[in-house]
């Protein structure tokens, strides 16, 4: 942890490796997902068309267009001199290997991008991938992302999540093994969950050799199996206050040296349903700052002795 913030931040953990401003550019590979195709049960109950992403791919704009285009805009408007290749949409890794190979290449011809993250489902990956992925740490910082949301069977179940808890754990325990940093997925707010159930996840994540976690909120999207639930009385999506105090808990929770990339959602205006101030990405992270600086709360104060 840096500076007077109560956690470890992203962009602390990049000036410290790279000595300046460092950026995030999403791309979308146009893949999709193993838990939307053929015979599967139609993805998590959260995930919309876009699967969480741009949908540039389904617009036509191919990768190394969004790449440059992303580089530009983050050059005007957050003086970034450097850049993290983020393919995020949907599963990153659901395709064969000369496909992947073929995507993720599309890189290599920009010095400027000092880190490629790959975001996908914890069953969906094996070695001849990881190592593919791995061939690109040579010179640049590689994130694994993989969504868990959340520690426990029945909360996955729940929301369709097509996978199990081992499926995660297996899956951070195969890329412990390469030279990748392993980012976590979790979502606050998940049908049947409270406190506890977050403290689980966070000492979960805690135990493993995770380096990286985004925290999301739970929101509604348009055209969701969560937006059919919602309008019909079976979703009631939390409020601010809850939600401040639920992050601010499963930080306190979270081992102190993990780089905590996100602590709130970060929804398209033109695609949420609910909750409203989940718009305001300001207002929601002073609430975290505050519940954490009213209970004494730093990254993994709760933790020691559980």
């Amino acid at each position: 942890m840096t500076g007077q913030l109560p956690y470890r931040t992203l962009s602390s953990f990049l000036r410290e490796q790279f000595g300046k401003r460092v950026h995030k550019i999403t791309l979308d590979a146009g893949l999709s997902c193993p838990h939307r195709d053929g015979d599967k049960s139609g993805g998590c109950i959260y995930c919309n068309a876009k699967g969480s992403g741009t949908g540039a791919a389904s617009q036509g704009i191919g990768i190394r267009e969004q790449i440059e285009s992303g580089m530009a805009s983050m050059s005007r408007r957050c003086k970034a001199a450097a850049f993290i290749a983020y393919f995020q949409s949907f599963s990153n890794t659901y395709a064969d290997i000369h496909t992947l190979q073929r995507i993720y290449d599309t890189i290599l011809p920009y010095p400027e991008i000092v880190g490629m993250a790959v975001g996908t489902r914890p069953d969906c990956i094996d070695e001849e991938k990881l190592s593919l992925i791995t061939s690109y740490a040579e010179h640049r910082i590689v994130w694994m992302e993989y969504g868990l949301q959340s520690a426990h069977d029945d909360t996955l179940r729940r929301i369709n999540r097509g996978h199990d808890l081992q499926s995660f754990i297996d899956a951070v325990e195969l890329t412990s093994g390469f030279d990748v940093r392993i980012c976590t997925h979790v979502i606050l707010g998940l049908p049947g969950e409270g406190i506890e159930h977050y403290v689980e996840t966070a000492k979960l994540i805690s135990r493993l050799p995770v380096t990286d976690v985004k925290i999301h909120l739970l929101y509604v999207v348009r055209g969701t199996a969560l937006e059919d639930i919602f309008r019909k009385g079976g979703y009631v999506p939390m409020e601010m206050d809850g939600y401040a105090a639920a992050a601010a808990s499963f930080i306190g929770h979270l081992r102190d040296d993990i780089v905590i990339q996100r602590i709130t959602g970060d929804p398209h205006a033109d695609e949420l349903v609910a909750p409203s101030w989940a718009l305001d990405k300001q207002r929601v992270r002073e609430s975290i700052l505050h519940k954490m600086a009213a209970s004494g709360i730093r990254q993994g104060s709760m933790l020691s002795g559980q």
